[in-house]
């Protein structure tokens, strides 16, 4: 039926935006990835940063920014500054250099609960899927007992993807107490 590929899309896409919100949360490692949505004004216009630079990962806790021109190393440096990463810049002249601090205990159990957080979202927005699929299933006045093998279907979709959230967060937490 219609409603259950539907209601498996959603989940999916939550899936989706759940494991790129989890890139975006430092581990203590060096990834391209955590730059994401770091806009630097190039001639007049908002640009993403990835589409005026390469970066690169020569160590486990550096990126360098190397601009395709040169003239605009102080914007990614100011776009770097203003995007908050708790990470300072360093500009040689060339390239724009990042070293990834080491993360203390403290900062890797807020990022720990930033990921649980995210996961629970996710969960939410399964959830209303399902309550979504519900609802669309009343809609159609089908006979009860079909009725009820949609809801167990649609049930065992949302107990699916709760453990691929359970595991993916497992992993995430993991990846983050790894010192």
């Amino acid at each position: 039926m219609d409603i259950l590929n539907e209601t498996e899309t959603k989940m999916k896409n939550a899936i989706s935006a759940m494991e790129s919100r989890f890139l975006n949360v430092r581990a203590g490692r060096a990834n391209p990835a955590m730059l994401n949505g770091i806009m630097v004004e190039y001639y007049g216009a908002p640009t993403p940063l990835q589409s005026l630079a390469n970066i690169t990962v020569p160590e486990a806790r550096q990126l360098f920014i190397k601009p395709f021109d040169r003239g605009i190393l102080k914007d990614i440096e100011r776009a770097i500054n203003e995007a908050n990463l708790g990470i300072t810049p360093t500009n040689n002249g060339e390239m724009i250099i990042l070293t990834i601090p080491e993360l203390t205990e403290e900062k890797r159990k807020e990022y720990v609960k930033q990921v649980k957080s995210i996961a629970e979202e996710t969960k939410i927005a399964l959830r209303n899927a399902r309550e979504d699929a519900r609802n669309n299933i009343k809609r159609q006045e089908l006979p009860e007992d079909e009725t009820n093998s949609y809801y167990d279907d649609i049930q065992d979709l949302i107990n699916e993807y709760n453990k691929i959230i359970d595991e993916k967060s497992k992993v995430k937490e993991q990846e983050l107490m790894t010192v």
